[in-house]
């Protein structure tokens, strides 16, 4: 009876409950995922500041089965990373499962889906930006003029104001116009 193991505080749950999609339950299934990629690392109890403070490597998190073959794991991981290095705390790994649940938003999804898309960080999907999506997501399978002409024809369909950007505006517009977006940005836990 008096063996039970707390890994959080009542408070801890339910200020994670507030900030993320998921249930107590889900939260220390998702907690018990994210101890397994580092136990050695990563306590039992987290009941202090180490949530926010003890980091798993971007590498072993890339190993996640709903990662490892994702041409997009190592620009997830540094999206999702508070500090951009793609190594996770429990908190940015919390966060990334919340986004990538069947009960987040297509408006939190497209932020972060825009986000990822956005190599450089200046809130505009740029040619070379998706010259780099393009290039991730088939593996350098396609030379440099073939990758271009695919770079040119998303820009016919999403740059609607013909300044050669994709704007996050126009990134959500495409978005609502594909209903297979929700079911191919997930992940289960």
């Amino acid at each position: 009876m008096g063996n039970k193991v707390t890994t959080f505080t009542d408070q801890q749950l339910e200020n994670y409950q507030d900030c993320t999609y998921f249930t107590r339950k889900e939260i220390l299934t998702v907690f018990q995922r994210f101890r397994e990629l580092d136990p050695k690392r990563v306590p039992q109890v987290m009941t202090c500041d180490e949530s926010h403070t003890i980091a798993v490597p971007i590498e072993k998190i890339e190993k996640l089965p709903e990662l490892k073959e994702n041409p997009f794991k190592t620009r997830i991981c540094k999206v999702f990373s508070h500090d951009g290095s793609g190594n996770m705390t429990f908190d940015d790994f919390l966060d990334m499962l919340s986004v990538f649940s069947e009960q987040a938003t297509r408006d939190v999804k497209a932020f972060y889906a825009f986000k990822i898309y956005d190599y450089d960080d200046d809130g505009i999907i740029s040619v070379q930006d998706l010259q780099q999506t393009v290039t991730e997501l088939v593996r350098n399978e396609l030379t440099h003029e073939e990758v271009s002409i695919i770079c040119e024809k998303v820009l016919e369909e999403a740059d609607n104001d013909d300044d050669r950007r994709v704007s996050y505006m126009e990134f959500q517009h495409v978005i609502t116009r594909a209903p297979e977006f929700l079911s191919t940005f997930h992940m289960r836990i």
